[in-house]
């Protein structure tokens, strides 16, 4: 497996399993500016991993 593959990999699961981790931010709630900063920098993250992990060959119907 080439590195660009790997990195690919990673972006799609990461991309793909990451919104679950919203799920803590928001029962403990936005209520702050650090909380609504980490949340949106959750999701930053996660529209990067997507982006990087669109290409993921495991993901393509055969």
């Amino acid at each position: 497996m080439y590195l660009g593959e790997t990195v690919t990999t990673v972006g799609f699961w990461v991309g793909t399993l990451l919104p679950f981790v919203y799920v803590p931010v928001f029962l403990t709630g936005l209520n702050s500016t650090t909380r609504l900063g980490i949340f949106f920098a959750l999701v930053a993250f996660n529209v990067l991993a997507l982006v990087v992990g669109h290409d993921y060959q495991g993901s393509q119907p055969q």
